[in-house]
């Protein structure tokens, strides 16, 4: 045998460990160095704040986004997919054809269709077909930008609400105001840059929706009370007096950047940008929650109560909140299953949200904010067109939770206006014409904040991470 082909076949792996002079902890090293790198580079700007305002990867027309969630799953059929066939059918069941192999919780493949329970008509310039349910979105038809395709690949609340902010159907991944505020940085110092408000009776997928996940606790979106203190203890306690409070916030300061310097943990620098973020919220939050400010005129317009804790007061906060700086806020109501008395549901619901919804995009476009404001209406799926009516349950006259089509609206900050985008068939059912997937949505929201949803990356865990996961295409048809 060659003497050389011996040589390199006597050589192993322990060889190189033992005689390349850099061994296996170094390599080690190496790897967990270049990780850290990788990390800082992507995740951090050119100055020492995480949360300063950062370049995104192309100019984009919105510069922040209002989130309004209706959790539960709003009825598509009654607010804004008329579906005059389903009248017609109604009270027998979808051909099988239609159905296909489709499994519900609640109800048989067989169930009897319900047709829709409210009117439509036409609205605007842009002739959409909008129900009776909602007659302040109809005066601004021609500012809003209606999508009747969307569909996910959820069908319970909790993994669906999960799946929609943050790409994936379990906790534990960065949500989309996280995501956003990683790659802009806050406009603010005064108040939290991702808030999130709440007005109904719970939210299935929890914290999870505004949770950071594994990019730094900084992301995190702060929950906002809806009355009262928006956050609870942000006053100081009796015999405490500015002195004394800024004293002891100055030592835990000089302690904690101690420690900072020595072991690099973000999440101590998270600590730090949070008991000072409380220090200026004792001032700043005050004022943001006095509503004596805003003119009667406007509080009418809103349908808003200053004392009153409910979701018209929710979107006036959140534009006051962008007046400040804030970049991302959610809106979450929940009571939108309706798997009893849909025709109730509704029209409950919009009594609530209708004219507050309307009145944020008119208030934003007469400030002349609506431009770079995105605002997003929807909940994590549809209803069914078959009945739900279960005398066990107590339920009767309601619709199952529909994942294949849906409708939502979206308006400013780089959207098309007064455009009706996709369709369902007559039974509105499945998706006939541009489907919008979760990802495919996701996408288009980080396009019109300047982003490559491909590009906008964290590494963790040894690869690259995006809200996209895999997947996903921006929707162009609806941008401006």
């Amino acid at each position: 045998m060659n003497p050389a082909t011996q040589l390199f076949r006597d050589i192993t792996r322990r060889h190189f460990f033992r005689d390349c002079g850099i061994g296996l902890g170094k390599l080690a090293l190496a790897g967990l160095l270049t990780d850290a790198f990788r990390n800082s580079a992507s995740a951090r700007p050119a100055t020492d704040d995480p949360l300063a305002p950062k370049t995104p990867h192309f100019p984009g027309r919105a510069k922040r986004v209002i989130h309004l969630f209706m959790a539960g799953g709003p009825s598509q059929l009654e607010l804004f997919d008329n579906k005059p066939e389903l009248k017609r059918l109604e009270g027998n069941p979808l051909p099988p054809s239609v159905i296909g192999g489709q499994r519900y919780a609640f109800i048989r493949p067989d169930a009897a269709v319900l047709g829709p329970q409210y009117s439509f008509a036409r609205h605007g310039e842009s002739g959409a077909e909008l129900s009776e349910m909602v007659p302040h979105l109809a005066k601004i038809a021609d500012q809003i930008c209606i999508l009747r395709s969307v569909h996910t690949d959820q069908f319970n609340h909790a993994p669906a609400q999960i799946f929609f902010n943050s790409g994936f159907p379990q906790p534990g991944r960065p949500s989309l105001g996280s995501w956003v505020l990683y790659g802009l940085g806050a406009e603010t110092q005064d108040l939290p840059a991702f808030v999130v408000m709440s007005t109904g009776a719970g939210i299935s997928g929890g914290a999870a929706l505004w949770s950071s996940g594994f990019l730094p606790t900084l992301y995190t979106g702060v929950r906002f009370r809806n009355q009262g203190d928006p956050i609870l203890n942000v006053s100081s306690p009796p015999g405490f007096d500015a002195r004394m409070q800024q004293e002891s916030l100055d030592l835990i300061r000089q302690m904690n950047q101690r420690r900072l310097a020595i072991e690099g943990d973000p999440e101590i620098a998270t600590r730090i940008a949070s008991y000072e973020m409380a220090f200026r919220l004792q001032t700043s939050a005050p004022e943001l929650m006095n509503l004596s400010q805003e003119s009667q005129e406007t509080l009418d317009s809103y349908g808003c109560d200053p004392d009153k804790p409910d979701f018209a007061r929710a979107c006036m906060l959140a534009r006051r909140m962008l007046e400040r700086g804030v970049r991302f806020i959610n809106i979450y109501h929940e009571g939108w299953d309706a798997h009893s008395d849909v025709a109730g549901n509704v029209r409950n619901n919009c009594k609530a949200t209708d004219q507050a919804s309307a009145a944020l995009v008119a208030d934003l476009q007469q400030r002349g904010m609506l431009d770079d404001t995105l605002v997003i209406w929807g909940g994590e799926f549809g209803r069914t067109p078959m009945v739900e009516t279960n005398p066990a349950l107590g339920r009767a006259e309601g619709r199952d939770h529909h994942p294949q089509a849906f409708s939502m609206w979206m308006a400013g900050g780089g959207i098309r206006a007064g455009m009706t985008y996709g369709a369902t068939d007559e039974a509105g059912f499945h998706i006939t014409e541009n489907p919008v997937h979760i990802h495919d949505l996701q996408a288009t929201i980080l396009h019109c904040l300047g982003f490559d949803h491909e590009r906008l990356i964290y590494h963790h865990a040894g690869r690259d991470f995006r809200l996209t996961d895999v997947h996903g295409h921006v929707v162009r048809e609806i941008l401006a």
